[in-house]
C-alpha cells in the first residue's frame, strides 16, 4: 500500500497559483501552444497530475489535495460572465441556443451508442458503456457519482466508479486540448475573419494583459456585485431544490448574475451610477472571473490521479480515442455549419468539446484561449454556458434514465 499524503486546502491553492504562472510563462514562450490555443491552466495542472503520478510509482506516495475552495471559485466565474450578459444579446442569441442544444443532445445519444458497442466488444455488458458516455464526459465528474450506485447495485455493473472517473479524467483533459486547435483549424479552413474586438467577456487579450488599466473603486464595485449575486444565486439554488430538478450550483450564480445585470440596465441604461459603473467595473470582472477560471480549471487537473486509470486501461483508451475522434468529427462536419460558419461558430465548436468530453469550465477555458487571440465572441460566452447548465444535466439524465435500463 502506497503511503498517503494528504495537501492541505490553503497549501493547495498556493501551489495552483503557481502551476498557473508555469502555465502561462510555458504558452508565452511555446509558439505552439499559443497557436492551437491551448489553456495555460491545463499546461499547470496536468503537470502537476503527472510529477503526482510519477511519486506514485516511483516513491510508493498517494497525493492527494483538499480543493474545498476549487468550487467557490467556479461559482465567481459564473457569477462574472453573468454580470458580463447584456440581455438583448441573450434575446439575439436565442435560435443559436435551440440549435446548440439540439445538437448537444444528438450527440449524447451518438455518444451513448458508441460506448455502449465498444463494451460490447470487449466482452462488458453493453451498459457499462454509458458510464464511458454521456454519464461521464457530457455529465461531468458529479454525474458518475450521482449514478454510480444504479449502475453497480441495480444492473450490477463492477468497477462502474472507476470507469466513470476514468473516462471523466481523459475526457478533461481531451477538451482542453482539441478545441483550441479545433477552432483554429476551422478558421483557417473556411477564412473566418476573427472579430478583433478587445472586450473580451473573460480575461484579456495577451498583447494588453499587463497594462491593462484597473479602476480600484471599479474592483471594489465588482466583487460587491459578486458577492451579492454568489447570495442571489445561493436563494435560486435553494428555490430549484423544492422542485423534481437537479441544477448544478453555477447555473443558479449565472443566471442572479444575469437577473442583477438586467435590472442594473433597467435603472441606468447608460451603465453609470454610484453603486453601478459599469465601464469601470468591466475590466475588473474580466480580470477576476479569468483568474478564478484559470485556478478552478488548475485545481481539477493538479488532482487527477492518473493511477486508477490502470485496471481498465485497455478499454477506456480504445474507447476514449473513439469518442474523442467523434467528437471532432461532429464538430467539424455538422456544429460548424448549423451554427453559423462565422467566427461566433467557430469559437462554440471550440467549446463543444467541453459540452461533450468534459465541463463548463473547459468548454470556457477553450474558448477563452481562442478568443485572447483572435477578438471577443460574446454570443458564444452567452449560449454554450446556457446550454451547459440549463440543458445538458436535464437532457443527460432522461437520456442516461431511458439507456439505463
Amino acid at each position: 500500500m502506497p503511503a498517503v499524503v494528504e495537501v492541505d486546502a490553503f497549501v493547495g491553492f498556493t501551489l495552483a497559483i503557481l502551476l498557473l504562472f508555469a502555465g502561462k510563462g510555458l504558452v508565452a514562450r511555446v509558439e505552439l501552444l499559443r497557436r492551437y490555443g491551448i489553456p495555460e491552466a491545463l499546461v499547470g495542472g496536468l503537470l502537476c497530475a503527472v510529477v503526482v503520478c510519477t511519486l506514485y510509482y516511483g516513491a510508493g506516495l498517494a497525493v492527494g489535495f483538499d480543493l474545498g475552495v476549487r468550487d467557490t471559485l467556479l461559482l465567481y466565474f459564473f457569477a462574472a460572465l453573468g454580470l458580463n450578459t447584456d440581455v438583448r444579446m441573450l434575446a439575439r442569441g436565442g435560435r443559436a441556443l435551440l440549435v446548440l442544444s439540439a445538437l448537444a443532445i444528438g450527440f449524447m445519444v451518438l455518444q451513448n451508442l458508441a460506448g455502449m458497442g465498444m463494451a460490447g466488444a470487449f466482452g462488458l455488458d453493453p451498459r457499462a458503456g454509458l458510464m464511458v458516455g454521456s454519464v461521464s464526459l457530457t455529465g461531468g465528474v458529479g454525474t458518475p457519482l450521482a449514478w454510480v450506485s444504479h449502475f453497480t447495485e441495480t444492473l450490477g455493473i463492477a468497477r462502474a466508479a472507476e470507469l466513470g472517473l476514468s473516462a471523466n479524467m481523459l475526457g478533461l483533459i481531451a477538451a482542453c486540448t482539441i478545441g483550441g486547435p479545433v477552432a483554429g483549424w476551422l478558421m483557417r479552413r473556411h477564412r473566418v475573419a476573427p472579430s478583433g474586438d478587445a472586450e473580451l467577456e473573460v480575461g484579456t487579450l495577451h498583447r494588453d494583459e499587463i497594462h491593462a488599466r484597473l479602476d480600484y473603486y471599479g474592483v471594489l464595485l465588482a466583487l460587491f456585485w459578486l458577492n451579492l449575486a454568489l447570495m442571489l444565486g445561493q436563494g435560486i439554488g435553494l428555490l430549484v431544490a423544492l422542485t423534481p430538478l437537479k441544477l448544478p450550483a453555477f447555473v443558479g450564480c449565472l443566471v442572479a448574475g444575469i437577473a442583477l445585470r438586467a435590472g442594473a440596465d433597467l435603472v441606468r441604461p447608460d451603465g453609470r451610477g454610484r453603486m453601478w459603473d459599469l465601464p469601470s467595473m468591466q475590466p475588473g470582472l474580466a480580470l477576476i472571473s479569468d483568474i478564478c477560471l484559470g485556478l478552478f480549471l488548475t485545481m481539477a487537473l493538479m488532482s487527477l490521479q492518473l493511477w486508477e486509470l490502470q485496471p481498465v486501461l485497455g478499454f477506456i483508451v480504445a474507447t476514449m480515442l473513439l469518442q474523442i475522434l467523434l467528437v471532432v468529427a461532429y464538430v467539424l462536419l455538422v456544429v460548424f455549419g448549423r451554427m453559423g460558419r462565422d467566427y461566433e461558430a467557430a469559437v462554440m465548436c471550440a467549446g463543444f468539446g467541453g459540452i461533450a468530453l468534459g465541463s463548463t469550465a473547459t468548454a470556457i477555458a477553450s474558448m477563452s484561449a481562442v478568443t485572447r487571440e483572435y477578438g471577443a465572441a460574446p454570443r458564444a460566452f452567452v449560449v454554450v454556458p446556457l446550454v451547459c447548465g440549463f440543458v445538458i444535466d436535464i437532457a443527460n439524465a432522461l437520456v442516461i434514465g431511458f439507456m439505463a435500463r
